[in-house]
């Protein structure tokens, strides 16, 4: 029998594992049982934003259930029980206790030792026949009262649905009193198709609890939100505390007291000191729990030794956020790493996010916060731009140069250690901050990559994302013990088909970011230049070549005498080109004459493009940034829209404009869906590996496949080889070679002949019997084997090769490219993360340099993309659907005008690697 809860959204993201309890849940004496599945706890950001942990029950959370059932009100026990349950028996209890974790699971939501949501399944038997497999069970869940609308029991349900699938179950069924309509809410808008009967006042649910495109759709709602508010926590706090604000000015404690009453923080701030009465005139406290009034976040500036003794008083005083700017952690090494786990588990253990440690702090701008919780004394101004940066030591430097170029920031966020609170946490709440237009990101590691592409492909639709990749060959050492490793072809296929626009310095950071803050995205990659020097105008000109874009005309050089009349002139008329000469950008260069001061130039450059609805740069040399003289201002003084943004030299500005025009193309592309090309049999896919599978996967390690396995498991997905027979023996390659049909090809057994570029293992285009025992016995001779390869010969085309690898951090990368000595040289290939959508598989045959050879490149015939495209859709969802194909090589591929032909195959399978994307919210 259901219970009752709210209906409130609420979301996570990937596991972390606190501790269940004193006892291990795996062994006896904790009265445990041995199946106990650690792999389900998980910790969970509720609707509110705070942290919840949630575990399978043990029989020693039998006193805490009790004080968990004591707490609910009687409406709520009634709502549950159906009728009045003021106790627990004994015997019940046992029972609630004590379960399988597989016909009979339940869960317990924990915010600290307290138990504050229990959600169960039991599996019912068919009454016709008892000892049929157990394929559903009822289902039930409830909260208790002062923890009600935070989403609890839709993350109960998401849970229980998920452990149950494991467990071989494909239904719920539900009793709920037709009153409860909070309950009803829940199982209607999970996104699962509910089926109902109503009897004497008792609604009857069931439903199949195989995710659903809605089901997930609803996931990923609430984790947005649920997310965001957790980051609103952070930037919108209505009080500070700053626990270890000191009254020694060198200490960092003071110095995030002093910048948050310097910025004139919006609501409270309490130094907390045991050893001062006042710190910079504001009244101190002896802990956090002495403070009169609620605190909404904490700054923790205190030695990392301190730290443990904070989080009882946090919770106690239920602070929702640390902002931990101590260092000690894992930037000091082993212990300080296990010192850094330890805070992050008992933080969430008490409901609290943290940002750090080792972080330089947060920031929010917004005129109702004024929010200064950093070590730096000065921010830039206020702006549009959302800042994450992960390096605490990076931030001030990046804080000031934002100030020098003029770049208004509204919010951010140097996370440090990036313990908990990651970029992707950020990327959520600016999904719906309406005071954020674009969004800069300086990244050291990857947390959870998967769920990186996924936020930000749907970022990036509405607001540019700027992302700067540090350690594309090289990192520190406490990064590649703390993060797992992803080399930079994965990044870069990560961000293209994402959309992130990435850059390889801070310096390009800011010549984007200024772009895409105060001008409109290009329509077209069509450049008008208007300079008063040839010499720079020719710099451009050969810039806008070097990336890629278009000359909308030749550059009109106004001469160093023109007016700054004439100047804004040259300007609208080049603003104003129709036809042949229409421009969708302009880049303007201008060198000041020598006792000629350029500001009016500025002033006519500034009010002629404020009228322009396309993107104007401008090059006024030794001016970088946005200097006053070409900016818009806001009513507060600021720049806003429509500021001209200028740069050192014309390459930075056309390379800015170039990354901007790359992106906007992005953005005008459709956004594409996920599909399934027709004929693939998953079923009999599953069946195949799971035949193939020796045992414990784990034990088995991983087995490359014969050639009829792969020739079966491929035909699953709809992928066919060019038949072929393997055969020994003169008589036996003379009757395949009747059989298949001439002409054929001879291949030699091994990769070692047959992929060499000089085509040593291969004999093609064999017409005839004597030909074929000709080429027979040279392949004899070379490699001096006898087994050999009988291939009928497929139509004659480009050579590809279309492969997937396993990245151990977000899974399997599909590579496309054309075969050859060059190909291998120059590494041209093109990478997507999979799944793929349409426009994914369609870009990524296009993508390699040489891909124009497929497209009929100086008279050749063009070979069926749509084939290819067809051929990538497919590899992909075999990597994406078959977790145990670890690699996989089509090789080669022959691109024709009839097709795209597979003449060979590799497949590897191994034990499926984890995903944390995947199933439940949870955070990592």
């Amino acid at each position: 029998m259901p219970d009752t809860t709210e209906s409130t959204p609420a979301a996570t993201t990937a596991t972390a594992t606190t501790a269940a309890a004193d006892a291990d849940p795996t062994d006896p004496a904790g009265q445990a049982s041995p199946a106990y599945p650690r792999h389900w706890e998980a910790d969970i950001v509720a609707s509110d934003g705070r942290i919840v942990h949630l575990r399978p029950i043990l029989p020693s959370d039998a006193d805490a259930l009790l004080a968990f059932h004591q707490q609910l009100s009687d409406r709520t026990r009634y709502l549950r029980y159906f009728g009045p349950y003021p106790r627990i028996p004994p015997r019940d209890l046992e029972r609630f206790v004590t379960v399988d974790h597989d016909k009979r699971v339940a869960f317990v939501a924990l915010l600290g030792d307290e138990i504050i949501a229990v959600g169960r399944y039991e599996g019912l038997s068919d009454p016709k026949d008892p000892q049929a497999p157990v394929t559903s069970a009822e289902v039930a869940f409830v909260v208790r009262d002062d923890h009600q609308g935070r989403g609890l029991g839709s993350i109960l349900l998401e849970h229980l649905a998920a452990a149950a699938r494991e467990k071989g179950l494909d239904r719920f069924e539900a009793e709920v009193l037709v009153e409860n309509h909070t309950m009803v809410r829940v199982f209607r808008e999970a996104g699962y198709q509910v089926r109902r009967a109503f009897a004497e006042g008792v609604l009857h649910l069931e439903f199949d609890i195989d995710p659903t495109e809605r089901s997930l759709a609803v996931r990923d709602s609430r984790e947005q939100a649920a997310e965001a508010r957790s980051v609103t926590n952070v930037l919108h706090p209505t009080s500070v505390a700053v626990i270890g604000a000191s009254t020694d000015p060198s200490k960092v404690g003071h110095a995030v007291l002093a910048n948050l009453l310097r910025a004139n923080f919006s609501g409270p701030v309490y130094p907390v000191n045991p050893d001062a009465r006042s710190v910079r005139g504001v009244r101190a406290y002896a802990s956090v729990t002495d403070i009169p009034d609620p605190v909404d976040l904490a700054v923790v500036a205190i030695p990392a030794a301190g730290v443990d003794e904070v989080m009882d008083s946090c919770l106690e005083k239920g602070v929702k956020a640390l902002v931990v700017v101590s260092s000690g952690f894992a930037d000091a090494g082993a212990d300080g790493t296990s010192a850094e786990r330890k805070l992050v588990t008992e933080a969430r253990a008490h409901g609290m996010r943290v940002i750090g440690p080792n972080a330089l702090g947060v920031a929010n701008l917004d005129d109702g916060v004024r929010l200064n919780a950093t070590l730096a004394p000065d921010l830039p101004s206020r702006g549009r731009v959302g800042f994450f940066c992960q390096s605490g030591a990076l931030g001030t430097a990046i804080l000031a140069s934002a100030q020098s170029r003029g770049l208004g920031l509204s919010t951010f966020v140097s996370a440090g250690n990036r313990a908990d609170v990651s970029a992707n946490d950020l990327l959520q709440y600016w999904q719906t901050d309406t005071a954020t237009d674009v969004v800069l990101l300086y990244l050291e590691t990857f947390g959870n990559p998967r769920k990186f592409g996924r936020l930000a492909r749907r970022l990036a639709r509405s607001k540019p994302v700027v992302a700067v990749k540090s350690g594309r060959n090289t990192s520190p050492a406490r990064l590649r013990e703390a993060a797992v490793p992803i080399d930079d072809a994965s990044v870069r296929a990560l961000f293209e088909q994402s959309g992130v626009i990435r850059v390889e310095t801070i310096a390009q950071l800011f010549d984007t970011a200024l772009l895409l803050a105060y001008q409109p995205l290009p329509r077209g990659r069509r450049v008008a230049v208007v300079g008063n020097s040839t010499a720079l105008n020719v710099l451009v000109t050969d810039a806008l070549i070097d990336e890629g874009m278009t000359a909308a005309a030749d550059p009109v050089d106004v001469g160093a005498a023109a007016t700054p009349e004439e100047f804004g002139v040259a300007v609208e008329r080049a603003l104003a080109a129709d036809g042949a000469d229409a421009a969708d950008a302009l880049v303007v260069v201008f060198v000041p004459p020598i006792a000629t001061p350029g500001l009016e130039y500025a002033r006519v450059l500034r009010e002629t493009s404020a009228k322009a609805d396309k993107p104007v740069v401008a090059v006024f040399l030794a001016v970088e940034g946005v200097p006053a003289e070409l900016a818009q201002p806001l009513p507060d003084g600021t720049p806003g829209p429509g500021s001209v943004p200028s740069y050192a030299s014309p390459e930075r500005a056309v390379q800015a404009l170039s990354r901007v025009a790359r992106y906007a193309d992005w953005r005008e592309q459709p956004m594409g869906e996920l599909v399934r090309p027709e004929g693939i049999d998953l079923e009999a896919a599953r069946e195949v590996v799971d035949r193939l599978g020796v045992g414990d996967w784990a034990a088995a390690g991983e087995r490359a496949l014969t050639d009829a396995e792969a020739v079966e498991l491929l035909a699953c997905f709809g992928i066919s080889l060019v038949e072929f027979r393997l055969v020994e023996g003169e008589i036996a390659v003379a009757k395949a070679a009747k059989e298949l049909g001439y002409p054929i090809a001879l291949k030699a057994v091994g990769d070692r002949w047959r992929h060499r570029t000089d085509l040593v293992g291969v004999r093609l285009d064999l017409g005839s019997e004597a030909a074929v025992l000709r080429a027979y016995a040279e392949l004899m001779k070379v490699t001096g084997k006898s087994e050999v390869y009988v291939q009928r010969m497929a139509p004659k085309g480009p050579s590809c090769v279309m492969e997937v690898a396993e990245d151990p951090s977000f899974g399997s990368l599909l590579s496309f490219g054309l075969s050859g000595m060059a190909t291998q040289l120059l590494d041209d290939r093109a990478y997507r993360v999979v799944p793929l959508t349409r426009e994914d598989a369609a870009a990524l045959v296009r993508a390699p340099r040489a891909a124009p050879l497929l497209t009929g490149y100086r008279g050749g015939e063009p070979a069926r993309l749509d084939a290819l495209e067809d051929l990538a859709l497919r590899v992909g969802a075999m990597a994406e659907e078959l977790p145990e194909v670890r690699s996989l090589a089509l090789d080669p591929v022959l691109a024709s005008p009839e097709g795209a032909f597979v003449t060979g195959a590799r497949v590897v399978l191994g034990p499926p690697p984890t995903r944390d994307d995947q199933g439940p919210r949870r955070l990592r």
